[in-house]
């Protein structure tokens, strides 16, 4: 096992760089009658992850005011969450694991990066204002019913995140999208695409959709977006709003904000199904595009920020959304889910838990779900760490976030050493250690053991207002062969924050509740719902 382990991590050790970077820029002609971006240089940023962020100055929408005759009773609407078929052995290789650290890394680095980006002072009334008219998109005069669609794991490509089906354009067409609950934007890569990454089917093309229209640079809503830099000036009422965006490892996305309708598909409680159209819905598209995005047609925001999807659709189902992530080894055909507006059957759950959502400071960005650690425990022994290693600095660094994009766990310095070193002191004593893996540590030896022989410690963490998130083994372990096993929690500086990430999340039902300003979660096997 050693030698064979060897032999591949020397082949894969010179990808493990995930702290270097460049930058380069380039420059492409756009038709300038159609866009804004007529000779800006795209911009290829640093080494980073995966992020989107939104900004907004003093300007105010000019709205049509509330009805309250209009109200309506929302009920949660359901997407089947499917995944590919996965043509590969339960056990993960050293290959795919060192790939999705190469990804987690360069996510990571986004995400600390964008609280050190300098941020622009909106007033508080007028982002209110515009939030509030940016959820009003295409309500009916009653809330439809359950809403499938599909999402697939991305282990088949090397991703370790989560694709969802949608239908975009009038007349509609088929686009998988990656979902992101650490982003706001949505956005495709969009024709004339002048530097684009390679997909899976054809690229979105507003010239052949009768409901796609730009948003105007002087329209308010331009204000919510990130703008190329040097910002391009606003010289006429038809001129498009432009946007820049970076996301990963030379990866970001460029080009003009624009509205557009979303058709989903709806199923009754009678078990009938009809389409509906979710109109002037706020995306980006994207002419210039960059980046690890695993063959995606663009991105899916669930984020905090006003520009999510999550955020569009509040005036239909309300301020909350949820999904259940099934285990990655699950036979195929069964699928994940994600809900939008309030699940009965998950509020009545008895195991049922919540922390408090926490504001961040200084930089850190609205667009992160922020948690409260108070301590982590292991196999029930809560572990010697400094409170304030949890804590979210003066300026923004630091403090936890819960991420459906970052595919394992990681824990900021000093903590992380603790939490590895009590794992290990737990399993050495009846498993070898083995240090020959530089990506996963500690890992052990198990062979001539049956695997429901294995006893493995559990990962607890309790939050600071009182709930604790026990999870099984198997959330916390990877399994290279049938003879390594591997603890699946990585380090970060102390600088940067900690992150729970969605392999940590498998089989728990996961509910954010923005009006309440919390997490639920509760154990569920997902493939049951």
């Amino acid at each position: 096992m050693s030698t064979k382990l060897s032999i591949i991590l020397g082949l894969i050790l010179f990808s493990v760089s995930p702290f270097s970077g460049d930058c380069r820029t380039l420059s492409r002609k756009h038709d300038h009658n159609s866009s804004s971006l007529y000779g800006f240089n795209s911009q290829d940023t640093m080494r980073f992850g995966s992020v989107s962020s939104s900004t907004s100055n003093d300007c105010g929408f000019s709205s049509k005011e509330h009805d309250p005759a209009k109200e309506h009773t929302r009920e949660s609407v359901k997407l089947r969450l499917r995944r590919r078929e996965i043509k590969q052995e339960r056990k993960r290789t050293a290959h795919s694991v060192v790939d999705l650290q190469i990804q987690d890394l360069t996510r990571i680095q986004t995400l600390h990066a964008r609280f050190k980006k300098p941020k622009k002072q909106t007033n508080e009334r007028v982002k209110k204002k515009i939030t509030s008219d940016i959820s009003l998109v295409g309500a009916p005069e009653a809330s439809p019913g359950k809403l499938i669609a599909t999402l697939e794991s991305g282990m088949t490509l090397g991703s370790g995140e989560y694709f969802i089906d949608v239908l975009v354009g009038t007349p509609p067409k088929h686009f998988s999208l990656i979902l992101d609950t650490g982003s706001d934007l949505n956005w495709l890569q969009c024709l004339p695409c002048y530097d684009c990454f390679h997909q899976n089917g054809a690229f979105y093309d507003p010239k052949t959709s009768t409901s796609f229209k730009n948003i105007t640079c002087n329209d308010p809503r331009c204000s919510l977006i990130s703008s190329p830099d040097p910002p391009v000036q606003c010289k006429s009422d038809n001129q498009s709003c432009p946007y820049f965006y970076w996301y990963g490892d030379r990866s970001n996305t460029t080009g003009d904000f624009a509205v557009e309708t979303f058709t989903v598909n709806l199923t009754t409680t009678e078990g009938g199904s009809s389409e509906y159209k979710l109109e002037n819905m706020m995306f980006g598209c994207g002419h210039w595009n960059r980046g690890l995005f695993s063959g995606a047609s663009g991105l899916l925001g669930l984020g905090r920020g006003p520009l999510s999807f999550s955020s569009q659709l509040q005036s239909l189902y309300g301020h909350s959304f949820s999904y259940c992530l099934v285990d990655r080894n699950s036979d195929t055909n069964v699928s994940s889910k994600l809900i939008f507006g309030e699940d009965k059957d998950l509020l009545n759950h008895t195991n049922l838990n919540f922390t408090s959502f926490v504001n961040g400071k200084g930089n850190s960005v609205e667009t992160f779900y922020y948690i409260q650690i108070k301590s982590i425990l292991v196999g029930g022994e809560a572990l010697d760490i400094p409170e304030e290693t949890w804590n979210i600095s003066s300026d923004g660094a630091g403090g936890t976030i819960i991420d459906s994009g970052t595919t394992l766990s990681y824990f900021a310095e000093p903590a992380y050493e603790i939490i590895k070193n009590k794992f290990a002191e737990k399993m050495e004593e009846n498993y070898p250690v083995f240090r020959d893996f530089p990506v996963l540590d500690p890992c052990f030896n198990v062979s001539g053991i049956q695997e429901n022989n294995i006893h493995l410690p559990e990962l607890g963490i309790a939050f600071a207002d009182g709930a604790v998130w026990n999870f099984p083994a198997e959330n916390s372990f990877i399994w290279l062969s049938e003879d390594l096993v591997c603890l699946a929690i990585l380090g970060t500086p102390k600088s940067t924050f900690s992150i729970i990430g969605n392999y940590q999340q498998q089989n728990f039902h996961i509910l954010y509740d923005t009006k309440r300003s919390r997490l639920g979660f509760t154990p569920t096997k997902c493939a049951d719902i």
